[in-house]
């Protein structure tokens, strides 16, 4: 990648609140189509390197910029989108009036039937904000944060209180989004979200970056593999083998996670004539998420 596709960069970043050290000599980069996830626990400080490409806090050391420039410039500004945790949203207007209000801060916003058609809240136009649910409150937040065409968008946590359908409208529109060139910046609890909507992913813990790379690169760091065959074996006498970490049963069906899979293949063959439908697979983006915050605490 060039440095022209770079949108945003955090380099050095540090901030500290009095004896806590919220971010650490941060360094990450977002490019122009990409969804960029950030992962990573509870006070990892995720929201604080959001909050600094955004230009609601500044860095104690460091920069942060958003275009090569600061992005507390209206000029960044306007070429931003944010979806956030928390939303100072007026409860008395509807949502066809805070979308025409949200795109009148952009110099080239998208239609107001676009928004709506995009964002999933065409039924919802007319009703007042305050009276939506909160899973319909995040559908019009998500409008508000696509109403100015915004070359990089940041999505905090996004489908947090959506049902099924209303999440897969918002899977759909960030695709097409990226495929417009759009970087998006994400923050997910749902690991299985990151992995199917992710191009690259950091892990954060403890206010540093303790991994990057693509799906692909973090699973890879992880040596367990997910075995899943249909056997007549114990499952609960499997789970004391070594090198294996759990096991499951569904039936006849038996899923096993191991460090050596190679191994446990060979004496589930060795001890189950009959054994069939064998998968071998690497372990999934929540195992290695958990085995690389669990190294870095």
């Amino acid at each position: 990648m060039t440095q022209a596709t770079i949108v945003a960069a955090l380099r050095g970043a540090s901030k500290q609140y009095g004896t806590l050290r919220a971010l650490d000599g941060v360094d990450l980069q977002v490019r122009s189509g990409e969804v960029f996830a950030l992962l990573g626990p509870n006070g990892a400080g995720k929201t604080t390197a959001i909050s600094h490409l955004l230009g609601l806090l500044q860095v104690d050391e460091g920069s942060a910029t958003v275009f090569g420039q600061a992005p507390q410039l209206l000029s960044s500004r306007r070429r931003i989108g944010a979806m956030l945790q928390t939303a100072g949203v007026p409860d008395t207007l509807t949502v066809g009036e805070l979308i025409a209000l949200f795109r009148s801060y952009y110099p080239n916003p998208r239609t107001v039937a676009d928004i709506a058609e995009l964002a999933g809240v065409a039924d919802l136009l007319k009703r007042r904000y305050g009276k939506l649910s909160g899973g319909q409150q995040r559908r019009v937040q998500f409008a508000l944060a696509i109403a100015g065409r915004a070359e990089i968008l940041f999505l905090d946590e996004p489908t947090t209180g959506l049902d099924i359908d209303a999440r897969q409208t918002l899977w759909k529109t960030i695709r097409a989004l990226v495929a417009e060139g759009c970087a998006i910046v994400l923050t997910t609890h749902y690991l299985e979200e990151a992995e199917a909507l992710a191009d690259r992913i950091a892990v954060l813990a403890r206010g540093r970056i303790v991994a990057e790379g693509s799906v692909a690169q973090i699973r890879a760091r992880v040596a367990q593999r997910r075995i899943r065959c249909v056997s007549t074996l114990d499952h609960a006498a499997i789970a004391q083998w070594p090198t294996v970490r759990s096991t499951r049963c569904e039936g006849d069906r038996i899923e096993i996670v191991a460090d050596d899979a190679e191994t446990v293949v060979r004496r589930l063959l060795a001890e189950d004539a009959a054994l069939s439908e064998l998968e071998v697979q690497r372990a999934g983006l929540a195992e290695a998420f958990v085995e690389i915050t669990r190294e870095a605490a």
